[in-house]
């Protein structure tokens, strides 16, 4: 397993699995239902990996803060590419709420 051995590195494998939580969450909604092959290898994989590297950042950071950044980084992307690539409304409301998810992760991360 990947081991962070400073809370920068640990902070580093925390941004790499919410990227990937962006990834296997995206691919749920191009999987059509786990119907497509290759968009539902990459949801498996993706997921897998996530949770690798979550669990490696967790080593070195509370709990708490490493899973609600990893949701938040995975919630908000996830968010903002439903915009860009599926054409998911960008209200200003919607984008206010993402917003505040970003300032709560990059609050968790200036206190911690």
């Amino acid at each position: 397993m990947i081991a962070a051995t400073t809370t920068g590195q640990a902070w580093g494998l925390l941004l790499v699995a919410g990227l990937l939580e962006i990834v296997w969450a995206l691919g749920l909604k191009y999987s059509d239902g786990f119907t497509r092959w290759v968009p539902s290898v990459v949801v498996v994989i993706g997921a897998a990996l996530s949770f690798w590297f979550l669990a490696a950042a967790m080593k070195v950071l509370p709990a708490g803060t490493a899973y609600a950044v990893w949701t938040g980084i995975g919630a908000a992307g996830t968010a903002l590419l439903g915009i860009v690539l599926l054409g998911e409304p960008a209200t200003l409301l919607r984008l206010g709420c993402v917003g505040l998810i970003v300032a709560g992760v990059l609050g968790l991360k200036m206190v911690s």
